[in-house]
């Protein structure tokens, strides 16, 4: 099978647990590597990071200039207008690495799906579809486009959702996030929804924010 390719962070020997965690729009799997030594994760999280490279693709609001996607987006209007068909690809090939996890050893149950922005919409879209346990659900400065859509599995009907914002975020607006919340109550879920003084980026106190989630999820 072909997956997507990746770039892998492994802090320890013989990882037992992992997370996959994906960049947004016109990044790549190099986004995020800095940030794992800065999640000072404790000798004992044996954990592998993986950051896949999305396609790349042209992408219709930025001129249909060929860049990294996840999917394309149509328009900014109401929200956003996106590919929903390119959105579940995404989480196809998201899930096709978590059952490549599982065959090395490490159960579902001990697997984070992480993501920013485009990368957030795709792993809520894997996340509440995947037939078996995760441990946990990180969406970063992003939004749930597929919220009408998503078959949920009940395997995951209660798993633990961290979303982080923005309260000054001009890409993906606060009331985008905001809605994620609602929307996600409303499907009978629980998320932590935490803000931050920033914009589209990532703040210090996010960091330690996700450091300590992770410890929680993956004790």
């Amino acid at each position: 099978m072909t997956y997507l390719p990746c770039e892998t962070i492994e802090t320890s020997n013989n990882p037992d647990a992992a997370v996959i965690w994906l960049h947004g729009l016109g990044a790549n799997g190099h986004d995020f590597v800095p940030i794992v030594p800065q999640l000072r994760l404790p000798s004992e999280f044996k954990v592998r990071f993986i950051f896949p490279h999305a396609p790349s693709i042209p992408v219709t609001i930025n001129g249909g200039m060929v860049m990294p996607a996840w999917y394309d987006i149509l328009s900014l209007e109401a929200g956003r207008k996106t590919n929903p068909d390119q959105i579940e690809a995404s989480a196809a090939a998201v899930i096709a690495l978590l059952e490549r996890e599982r065959s090395r050893g490490i159960a579902s149950e001990r697997i984070v799906l992480a993501g920013f922005s485009q990368g957030g919409a795709v792993v809520y879209q894997a996340a509440l579809a995947y037939e078996n346990r995760l441990a946990g659900l990180m969406a970063m400065s992003t939004y749930f486009p597929t919220h009408e859509t998503v078959h949920a599995s009940a395997a995951n009907a209660d798993i633990p959702i961290h979303i982080f914002h923005g309260d000054r975020d001009e890409m993906v607006t606060l009331s985008m996030g905001q809605h994620a919340v609602d929307t996600l109550k409303g499907m009978g879920r629980e998320p932590i929804f935490k803000t931050y003084p920033m914009g589209h980026e990532v703040h210090p106190q996010e960091i330690d924010d996700i450091s300590a989630c992770l410890k929680h999820l993956l004790r």
